[in-house]
This record gives C-alpha cells, sequence and structure tokens, in this order.
C-alpha cells in the first residue's frame, strides 16, 4: 500500500454529500498564530444567579431553588414559537408557512467566569443528560418535527451573551442538512456511518477514542479544526444511549473543549440524530470559526480550508 501524501492543494469531497472542499494550507501554520482576542463589553448578565427574574419562567434546573448548576428556559428572543400554522403552502415561486416552533436556552453553569471547557467531565456529562431530557420532552410537542441542539461560543460563532450557554430550537421542519444526510446513505445497504466510523478509527485523522466512543477530523473539513463525536454501536437517537456511553461521550467532549481552549477561538456545534422513520447515526460537529468564509465560498459554495484534517488531528494528539 503506497503511503499517504499530503499535497499542498488538493479538492475533497464530503463522505456522502455533494459538498466540496478546497484543502489549500501552508503545514507550517500552528494553532497558536489564529488566536483571536476579543473585546468584550458586559453590562448585566441575564444568566447569573440572583437575575433568574430577568429570563422568562423556567423549565427545569439541576440544583435547588437557591444553587443551580445548569437551568433552561424560553429564549426571549426566539427565532420560533408556538402560533400559526406549521404548513406551507405555496403559489407559484413562492412558498411559505409560519415559523412554528419552539427556542430554549440553557445556561451551561451558573459561573459567569467559566467558559463549558472550564466545566468538569461529569458537569459536562450532566450538560449531555440536560440535551436528552429537551430532546425527548419537546419531541413530543404537537407538529414538532425534529428538536436541534447546537452551540455558539465568541463573535464569530454567533454569540451575543458571554454566559456560556447552548439552545434548543424545536422545530417543524426536518432541518436541510438532516435530510440531506438521511438521503445521501440511503442506497447503501447498512449504515455508511458506521463503516465510515471504522475506517478513521485506523486513519491519522484519528483524534480520540475510548470504549463507546470516538472523534476523528473528517476528510474534507469546512471549517479549521472541525471535529466530529460519533458513538461506535449503531444509535439513532440520544435517548438510546446508555449510563456508560453518556460518560464516555463526555469524556471526549470533555478533551475536545480543553483543545479548543488553547485555539482561544469562536466554535459552533450541533447534534444531529435520526429523524423518525430513517436511520441516520447519531453524531455531533464541532465547528471552530477562524477563518472567515469570503467571496470564493459565497460564489462558489464551495470551501477553502487552510488547515487538513490530518494537520488537525496532530494538534488534538498532542500532550
Amino acid at each position: 500500500m503506497k503511503a499517504f501524501i499530503i499535497t499542498r492543494m488538493e479538492i475533497r469531497k464530503d463522505y456522502f454529500l455533494e459538498r466540496y472542499v478546497y484543502l489549500a494550507g501552508d503545514r507550517k501554520i500552528r494553532p497558536k498564530q489564529f488566536k483571536k482576542k476579543e473585546n468584550v463589553e458586559e453590562g448585566i448578565c441575564y444568566f447569573c444567579p440572583g437575575n433568574e427574574r430577568l429570563t422568562p419562567p423556567e423549565i427545569g434546573r439541576i440544583g435547588t431553588k437557591d444553587k443551580w448548576s445548569i437551568r433552561w428556559f424560553p429564549n426571549k428572543f426566539a427565532a420560533v414559537e408556538l402560533k400559526g400554522q406549521p404548513e406551507f403552502k405555496s403559489k407559484t415561486f413562492y412558498k411559505h408557512a409560519n415559523a412554528y416552533g419552539k427556542h430554549e436556552i440553557i445556561a451551561e453553569t451558573s459561573n459567569h467566569k467559566h467558559q463549558i471547557w472550564d466545566l468538569s467531565e461529569k458537569h459536562v456529562e450532566q450538560l449531555l443528560y440536560v440535551y436528552k431530557n429537551r430532546i425527548t420532552s419537546l419531541s413530543k410537542l404537537k407538529n414538532i418535527k425534529y428538536v436541534l441542539i447546537f452551540k455558539n461560543h465568541g463573535r464569530q460563532g454567533g454569540t451575543s451573551l458571554v454566559h456560556s450557554h447552548s439552545q434548543v430550537t424545536a422545530l417543524s421542519k426536518i432541518p436541510t442538512e438532516v435530510v440531506e444526510k438521511v438521503e445521501s446513505i440511503k442506497k447503501y445497504k447498512s449504515c455508511a456511518y458506521c463503516k465510515i466510523i471504522d475506517n478513521e478509527k485506523k486513519s491519522k485523522r484519528k483524534c480520540f477514542e475510548n470504549k463507546t466512543f470516538v472523534a476523528f477530523a473528517p476528510y474534507a473539513p469546512r471549517f479549521n479544526y472541525e471535529i466530529w463525536i460519533f458513538p461506535k454501536r449503531h444509535v439513532k437517537k440520544i435517548e438510546d444511549l446508555s449510563n456508560e456511553e453518556y460518560s464516555d461521550w463526555a469524556s471526549i467532549l470533555k478533551k475536545i473543549l480543553v483543545k479548543l481552549k488553547e485555539l482561544d477561538a469562536s466554535f459552533n456545534y450541533y447534534i444531529h440524530y435520526s429523524p423518525n422513520k430513517s436511520d441516520l447515526h447519531l453524531q455531533m460537529c464541532i465547528c471552530p470559526r477562524i477563518a472567515n468564509w469570503a467571496g470564493f465560498e459565497l460564489g462558489s459554495g464551495e470551501i477553502i480550508n487552510s488547515v487538513y484534517p490530518e494537520d488537525a488531528a496532530k494538534f488534538y494528539n498532542e500532550k
């Protein structure tokens, strides 16, 4: 077998999606060169203990009335609401529906000075259980077809508040990217992601692995230092994970977060699971927001990435 050689410039296609990435990186670039210091102006924090009255009425919390570690409540500035008609109507070229759904905030910690990478592994595990709680609860609402969990961190990641938090959106339509993933793997007789997981565990892109979970830098990443986390077992929904799997997921996520703290960059992450009557492997995608998309990306719909995933894996594997 020939040795794998990284060329200076290369085009790679996503495993399954019709998505292409131009890899044009200088391998001498190191993560520390990407660090950007943000000037943050803060006023009153709506998510801090003592200011609970400033948020909409609480849905739930971990902890007592006077002391909590994680707390969740409706988003005061929601993108969707449980009003109107969720079904699309169309007239010629125009198709529309009400933005039907529910939008929530999860304050990940009561400590304003802590970001998610500062939290203990056990605390991260508790957060994953809260994600499970919200997906399970909101999926039962009428007309809700998907619950998207996501996190924005830093200015380039799209966050407007410094206090560490995640967001939950219960939606009346399945997100387009989830639909594309589901459709793209239907031609395979068995789970194509399971095959990719088996392959990447043995590749130069593998970053972390434990008994039940694995993380790797994807073959055609859209983002510098992008990394994906999968359960090794074929699990379709977050509710189907065992306690051991939640613990292993938290362990790997914590390791990734520690490395993201080294980058000190904005990032996003999101969780995709299988919609009803589908067979999508549960996955978490983490996307550092270091490079800006510009004219090429907007004009072509394709991405230029200056960091090869093999080099990203080396960074995650560094002690």
